[in-house]
Formats: C-alpha cells, structure tokens, sequence
C-alpha cells in the first residue's frame, strides 16, 4: 500500500451541520472506506500517511492536512461546486423519501441520477484539487460524499 494515503479524517464539528440518520450514516461510511482505501498525495509531500481535516470557512472548503514532516491547509472556493453539491442533496433527499415507499422502479431511477450527480461531483471536486492533492476517482467519490455533509442544511 502507497504511503500517500489517509489514514484519518475529521469532519470540523463547528461548521458541520446537524444530519439525519441517513446523513450521519453516508458520513461514516465514507469516513471508513477512505480509511479503508485511498489515494492521497498533495503536492511537495514526501510521504505520508495524512490527517485530513475538511471544514467549510468564509464560503471556502478548507482541506487541513497533516503528515511525516509536513503540513498544508488548502481552501478551494465553493463557487464552482455550489450547483453540483445542491442538485446532489436534492437528489438524495428525494431518495431518501422514496425509500420510505414501494415503488421500487422510482427508487432504481432516482438512484442512477444520484449516482451520476455524485460521480460529477467527484470528478469536478478532483479538478478543483488538481496542482494541490492528487486523487483518484473512488477517493474523489467519498470526499465528495463528506463535502455535501458540510453543505448539507
């Protein structure tokens, strides 16, 4: 296993808002698999492992990044991510609420335009760390996954 990777992530408590169960879930779940795998290197790190702290600041998401002999904070303007991540919570919540019914081909629809939202998410998040931390896609997915929960109203 590569030593860039993340071997903790911490959601800033003070500017997380309050989730739902299902919202709460999604967060640890994301939290365990970026754990669990990951490819994680910012730019002029030696090696790893890394702490990451995401938090949202002034309008910026803020990645807070500790490892071996090295430190960074990296804030990205949520201007070019704004549209993704609200169509993306919408799409959720329509799911969440479909899931409480029976109709199973509704759920199977609302469920692949909330996959492709999340996989264009995850790929305009990656180009907005492009220069600062490389990623790969699956790692890009969580991240996205953990950046709706700071949004996440």
């Amino acid at each position: 296993m590569s030593d860039h990777r993340l071997t903790s992530i911490t959601l800033d408590a003070t500017t997380l808002p309050a989730a739902s169960a299902e919202i709460e879930h999604e967060r640890r779940v994301a939290i365990f698999d970026l754990v669990e795998k990951n490819s994680f290197e910012p730019a002029g790190s030696a090696g790893g492992p890394y702490a990451l702290t995401l938090s949202s600041q002034d309008g910026r998401l803020v990645f807070d990044i500790t490892g071996p002999q090295f430190a960074r904070a990296h804030g990205l303007s949520m201007s070019p991510l704004n549209k993704t991540i609200k169509d993306y919570i919408d799409i959720c919540d329509s799911y969440y609420e479909v899931l409480r019914g029976t109709d199973v081909s509704k759920i199977e629809a609302i469920d692949m335009g909330r996959r492709g939202l999340h996989n264009d998410g995850a790929e305009l998040l990656k180009s907005r760390l492009d220069g600062k931390i490389a990623v790969d896609h699956e790692t890009a997915r969580r991240l996205f996954t953990l950046v709706t929960a700071l949004y996440r109203r």
